[in-house]
């Protein structure tokens, strides 16, 4: 992903300085923090409490001439959203509010960028007056008025359509253009669905596009998407993904966001370069739930609330496609509900919980999961979520955040209790092991076991 900027805040930052609102050494933090946490300076300057934002907002309106609109008090004409696509909206963080003959009004948070006005000026085919709004707003905006799911359209089908569902029904429509992209991609996260598929991928061959679906562990042919669409697809899969469809060289990591019944759902999206073209896979994943509803064994459920407050390991096992993640972010929420204050670090944020600080690692700018160890403890969190932790120096990290009465979240690969107990046993894992204070193991969707910590470790003796 690139890094996050503001053109407007980048040729506007030294007047803070001149005019005494910034320091300048505070200016300089600022940007280390913009780029390391790839932010903007100005959300990194109100995010350290340096700057109100409505300091910073008057601040901007004063030097460009430019109004000032507070969202909150607020409604858009949703006749407008058609001139400004969800994708664009949410990357440039622009959004419409209402149009007087040929002139679209829009609320932006960075007015000088003109590549984001000269696009939207193309797409919506008039004249673009920009007003200043507040980041955070204008997304809020964006998730409650175009209802994210519009991306990709609602999923909803009765018990009969899903019986004889088939995505390549939508391939063969006689249609063209984006829409019936669109369409395709729809159809092929419906029938993943109603498969119970958490993973799918795109992957190129000499037919085109082969859809294969990962199920039981197993890859399974959906069928192909012909060579003449292959570009098209990608491109516009990645540009509902929030990734640059005009770049194919490196991997990117993006995320697709889409509803099923009333159900939103999200989907981690990766392109991967191949000699035969991207390859492409999604994960999707199911929204948190309370604890309660997973884990309905109260004195179950004890062991795991004890665990959240104490220090010592929380480790989370089972095979591949288990619901690892989805059972890390129930039990995110339930610590969320101390007010303590609980951390991630993450490759990328698959649901905005409240009440969590979550981190998305960006190799870009050199932001990886080793200098996220370094600096996360400077931030005196209770409780880390580690995603995926699988080096010898990540395990001796987490030793040291016990020992600094910290409580660690992180997930373990094993198919069963036999395959932990074998891995576990290494010489690498054994003071990583004793650490544990409290293992939950999910066998099956409907079978989690929860061990405390004197259990677990008679058991792994």
């Amino acid at each position: 992903m690139e890094t996050i900027t503001n053109k407007t805040l980048e040729k506007l930052k030294y007047e803070l300085v001149r005019d005494g609102i910034v320091q300048y050494e505070i200016l300089e933090k600022a940007e280390e923090l913009a780029n390391v946490q790839r932010i903007n300076i100005g959300q990194a300057l109100i995010n350290s409490g340096i700057l109100a934002e409505d300091t910073l907002l008057k601040f901007l309106e004063s030097k460009l001439h430019i109004p000032y609109v507070n969202l909150e008090d607020y409604t858009p004409d949703p006749k407008c959203f058609k001139f400004i696509s969800f994708p664009d909206a949410r990357r440039y963080k622009i959004i419409p509010l209402f149009k007087i003959e040929d002139v679209l009004t829009v609320a932006m948070s960075d007015p000088l960028d003109l590549f984001a006005i000269d696009k939207i000026i193309e797409t919506a085919e008039c004249s673009i007056e920009p007003v200043i709004s507040s980041e955070t707003s204008i997304l809020k905006k964006i998730d409650e008025y175009y209802k994210v799911a519009d991306t990709v359209d609602s999923i909803t089908l009765s018990e009969e359509e899903q019986e004889t569902f088939d995505w390549t029904e939508e391939l063969h429509k006689d249609e063209a253009g984006e829409e019936h992209i669109q369409h395709v991609i729809r159809a092929i996260l419906t029938q993943a669905i109603i498969e119970d598929t958490h993973e799918l991928n795109f992957e190129q061959s000499e037919e085109g596009l082969r859809v294969v679906f990962k199920q039981n562990g197993e890859p399974v042919d959906k069928g192909i998407i012909p060579s003449i669409l292959n570009s098209a697809f990608v491109s516009k899969l990645k540009t509902l993904s929030n990734l640059d469809a005009s770049v194919c060289e490196i991997p990117q990591l993006g995320k697709l966001c889409f509803k099923v019944d009333k159900s939103m759902l999200t989907a981690s999206v990766s392109s991967f370069p191949t000699i035969m073209g991207e390859r492409v896979s999604l994960k999707i994943y199911k929204p948190p739930q309370k604890l309660e509803k997973i884990i309905p064994d109260e004195k179950s459920r004890s062991v795991i609330t004890h665990a959240l407050n104490t220090p010592g390991i929380i480790l989370v096992c089972g095979s591949p496609l288990s619901g690892k993640t989805h059972i890390i972010y129930s039990l995110l929420l339930e610590a969320a509900k101390s007010k303590k204050n609980i951390m991630t670090i993450e490759s990328i944020a698959k649901y905005e919980l409240k009440g969590v600080n979550q981190c998305e690692l960006n190799e870009n700018v050199g932001f990886n999961i080793d200098k996220a160890l370094r600096f996360i403890e400077f931030q005196s969190p209770d409780l880390i979520y580690l995603e995926g932790v699988k080096t010898r120096d990540a395990f001796e990290f987490m030793s040291e955040l016990f020992y600094n009465d910290k409580t660690i979240l992180t997930e373990f690969m094993a198919n069963n209790m036999t395959d932990l107990r074998q891995k576990l046993a290494f010489e690498d894992f054994q003071s990583f092991k004793s650490l544990i204070s409290c293992l939950v193991f999910i066998h099956s969707k409907d079978s989690i076991e929860i061990f405390d910590q004197a259990t677990l470790q008679k058991y792994l003796a």
